[in-house]
């Protein structure tokens, strides 16, 4: 789907995988975000010509060979897919929209960012309950969903290790963190956290390592969106380009019944949508993600329902920039 905008296209990538997810239904959430458009006027799938990336998700017919990382070796597949879309769509100068199932895909995304802009220092905005910082070495879930922000730092975090993966598992996690180029994609410091409250003591080592930035639920309520947009955007200003991840999960659990981790205290929608209106006008904003939406878990599509309005309020506003 292609939409004009000064000088550029969006272009939306749907990314219907989730093997990376504990909990299985992510995988149908662009379309429950598609029937909860059709109550829109201005629906963003009104127009022919998505982009669809072909999933591993039969694997899950069967046991994963590899437990401390579930299903790499498809995920691994899936990595170099989108980082291939990627690619091709910022070589056409188009703006990627995407809309995933399980997070796992976000480590793919941003290496297909850095496999297209190699030389550009790429800033993180990642909205989300969870730090998703784990590694195959100390992963309590073994479910890689929970690992894309540590491929694209490249951090295995050994000194936390509790886990001795298969060699099949190391292959695969050395193949997520090398695609697209050498990792890591990402430093640390690049990196703004934004209602993340879910966190192992594996993650918060790395995020008191490397003092990676963090506002809270209660700081941006305090503060307002407004003023935590600008200040996250202050902070990336040595960054070329910028990538914003928003989980679903990020939301308050009377919002996000249809996700697979959901975690109580988190944003409102309008506190979403007001954030994001403040870091999608930024030229440097290259690439928005959105993930997590799970209706097998929701009953009459309530997630999406409350979710797409966002998901369209983003849309035009990287449309109207």
């Amino acid at each position: 789907m292609f939409f004009k905008i000064v000088g550029q296209l969006i272009t939306i990538i749907e990314v219907n995988s989730e093997l990376g997810a504990g909990t299985r239904g992510a995988s149908l959430g662009s379309r429950s975000l598609q029937i909860a458009s059709l109550e829109s006027e201005n629906s963003i799938f009104r127009e022919p010509g998505r982009v669809q990336i072909e999933t591993e998700n039969d694997l899950l017919l069967l046991p994963s060979p590899t437990n401390n990382a579930k299903y790499i070796a498809g995920i691994s597949r899936m990595y170099e897919r989108i980082c291939t879309q990627l690619k091709s769509t910022f070589s056409k100068n188009d703006f990627p929209f995407i809309i995933a199932g399980d997070h796992s895909s976000a480590g793919a995304t941003i290496a297909g960012i850095k496999s297209a802009h190699p030389s550009k220092r790429l800033g993180v905005v990642w909205i989300d309950a969870h730090a998703d910082l784990h590694s195959p070495y100390t992963s309590p879930s073994g479910n890689v969903h929970g690992m894309p922000l540590a491929t694209a730092i490249g951090y295995d975090n050994m000194e936390m290790a509790k886990k001795e993966p298969a060699k099949e598992a190391v292959a695969g996690w050395e193949s997520l963190k090398n695609t697209g180029g050498p990792s890591p994609k990402v430093l640390p410091e690049d990196i703004v956290f934004i209602g993340v409250r879910d966190t192992e003591k594996e993650e918060d080592r790395i995020c008191e390592k490397f003092n990676i930035k963090k506002f809270s639920v209660d700081e941006l309520r305090s503060q307002s969106a407004k003023y935590i947009g600008l200040e996250t955007l202050k902070y990336l200003e040595a960054c070329d380009l910028i990538y914003v991840s928003f989980d679903v999960d990020s939301l308050d659990t009377s919002i996000s019944v249809g996700t697979g981790t959901p975690v109580p205290h988190g944003f409102e929608v309008n506190e979403v949508e007001q954030l994001l209106d403040v870091l999608l006008v930024d030229p440097k904003v290259c690439c928005f993600e959105v993930v997590e939406v799970n209706p097998l878990l929701d009953t009459v599509n309530k997630m999406a329902v409350a979710v797409y309005p966002i998901v369209e309020r983003a849309f035009n506003t990287i449309k109207e920039r």
